[in-house]
């Protein structure tokens, strides 16, 4: 795949290396660049026996969905490369992440296990994606959402990357307004900035790209606390009627 080149303004981002990493304003949210980065530090070496056993069965839906698919895929909030060696050889993945630290363990394991089909790990902001329009088949973004300062942008990020006709796949904890869950969300969103993500995070927050088609909807494992969204960006010509 060749990526060195973006529609209308050349940039290249380097495997493995430093991306520019944008400053934008945010929203009401407290989050912001240094928060997550912070986090992220702080979890990178306990990350795959903490939080990364939590979120492996959700993983292994996501991907076995994309494993289905063919072409190029993107994964957004690649962290530690928890999900790289589930991809099937047939796909060529990209991943990018905001966290060197994160980065630098992905790396590892796509030397240790041989993952030839991973073409380029980028450390890169979200929001401000150095890709053409149109770079990739499939566009996965697992467990991101509520930690990335301005969703907004990422979902318009990432449906500008998106082929159209191709398919993006969001796993991602939304919150409640009731019951013990809703109760429990509040009463941790002023913590925010220690936790590094969202814990009220409504899913209309992401409903905001009109030619990305909501094509499924799935409750998964542990206790329906996930919930993976599949979308279809509209082929070209429906999205221009």
């Amino acid at each position: 795949m060749n990526l060195s080149t973006r529609q209308g303004s050349p940039r290249v981002p380097r495997p493995f290396g430093k991306g520019a990493l944008a400053r934008r304003n945010r929203h009401s949210s407290h989050l912001d660049e240094a928060n997550v980065l912070d986090a992220y530090r702080r979890w990178a070496p306990v990350y795959d026996n903490t939080f990364g056993r939590l979120t492996t069965e959700g993983r292994r839906q996501a991907v076995e969905m994309i494993n289905t698919r063919s072409g190029s895929v993107l994964e957004l909030g690649v962290g530690t490369g928890l999900s790289l060696s589930n991809y099937g050889r047939h796909l060529d993945i990209v991943g990018i992440d905001i966290s060197p630290d994160m980065l630098e363990r992905a790396r590892q394991k796509v030397a240790a296990e041989g993952l030839d089909n991973v073409s380029g790990l980028y450390e890169m902001d979200a929001a401000s994606l150095e890709f053409p329009d149109g770079t990739f088949d499939t566009v996965v973004a697992m467990y991101v959402m509520t930690v990335v300062p301005d969703p907004v942008a990422v979902m318009r990020e990432i449906r500008r990357v998106c082929k159209p006709g191709g398919e993006v796949l969001l796993l991602n904890h939304f919150s409640e307004e009731s019951g013990v869950r809703g109760w429990v969300e509040r009463r941790m969103a002023p913590f925010a900035t220690r936790l590094g993500w969202h814990p009220v995070f409504d899913v209309d927050r992401v409903m905001v790209c009109d030619d990305l088609k909501l094509t499924g909807r799935f409750t998964l494992k542990p206790f329906g606390l996930f919930t993976l969204l599949r979308f279809q960006r509209a082929a070209e010509a429906a999205a221009a009627a």
